[in-house]
């Protein structure tokens, strides 16, 4: 299906779920700007979706820093005409609890999460309105809701896209403009890839440390990032055009059990 044909899709990460994301808008006819911090990431999907005839510009962005978003924004704005979808994926995901968590870590944390969403917002939505709306998409987590263990920045990080995404909505409405987020459970991801590292050394076999994630959540299995890129582009899609304020949550069953000691 073509759902995306002469849409513009602005998306933040070039790993994981950015990445499938970008793929699953681009499959459908958008045209995309990805901002991403990594220059090999960046690299390769660059001539993955040149390979692909899909139409992109991957840009490297530091989506913390205000004049590197807006200069995106700018650039891809005149490259294919508007703005119409904004997916939020960035994300660093450190360890620690507020004792050892350094004021430094804390602030990228936030920078990166929860500035860049604002930021993504603070210069695309004028161009979204010259468009007559659009869709927003924020990734956020089912740490949102409940958290882990020395995980303070970055569940802070996602409980607070949760109220952002909220705010958005209820103020952009009346123009036409849709937020929404979604809250993904395990996924294979190099975010979890690290977290694996994390829980059991760099000379983890990461695909045995999947399986045991996966045996936490009820479905199994962790999740793919193809999977919540279909969730993802349907909230982006006018299928959902009744769809905002809301998170949607993908986790495999995990928040709906209760984990008893």
């Amino acid at each position: 299906m073509r759902e995306f044909e002469g849409k513009v899709a602005l998306v933040t990460g070039t790993t994981g779920i950015g990445l499938a994301t970008a793929k699953r808008l681009a499959a459908g006819g958008a045209a995309i700007i990805a901002c991403g911090i990594d220059r090999s990431a960046n690299a390769a999907m660059q001539d993955a979706f040149d390979a692909a005839k899909f139409e992109v510009l991957v840009l490297h962005v530091d989506v913390s820093v205000p004049d590197a978003v807006q200069e995106a924004v700018v650039h891809g704005v005149q490259r294919f005409g508007g703005l119409d979808i904004i997916v939020n994926a960035a994300a660093v995901h450190p360890y620690g609890t507020v004792l050892d968590t350094p004021f430094e870590t804390w602030n990228r944390a936030m920078a990166v999460n929860v500035g860049s969403i604002y930021l993504t917002a603070h210069f695309g939505i004028p161009e979204m309105v010259k468009r007559g709306g659009g869709a927003i998409v924020n990734v956020s987590s089912v740490q949102g809701f409940a958290s882990q263990q020395n995980v303070a920045a970055y569940t802070t990080t996602k409980g607070a896209i949760h109220a952002l995404t909220r705010a958005m909505a209820l103020d952009h409405a009346r123009a036409g403009i849709r937020v929404n987020s979604v809250s993904p459970g395990s996924v294979r991801t190099p975010i979890l890839a690290n977290a694996a590292r994390v829980s059991d050394g760099e000379d983890v076999d990461i695909e045995a440390a999947f399986q045991r994630f996966g045996d936490a959540h009820p479905i199994g299995r962790i999740g793919e990032p193809e999977e919540l890129a279909e969730l993802i582009a349907f909230l982006c899609s006018d299928k959902a055009g009744f769809c905002t304020g809301a998170d949607y949550r993908a986790d495999g069953g995990l928040t709906a059990a209760i984990g008893v000691r």
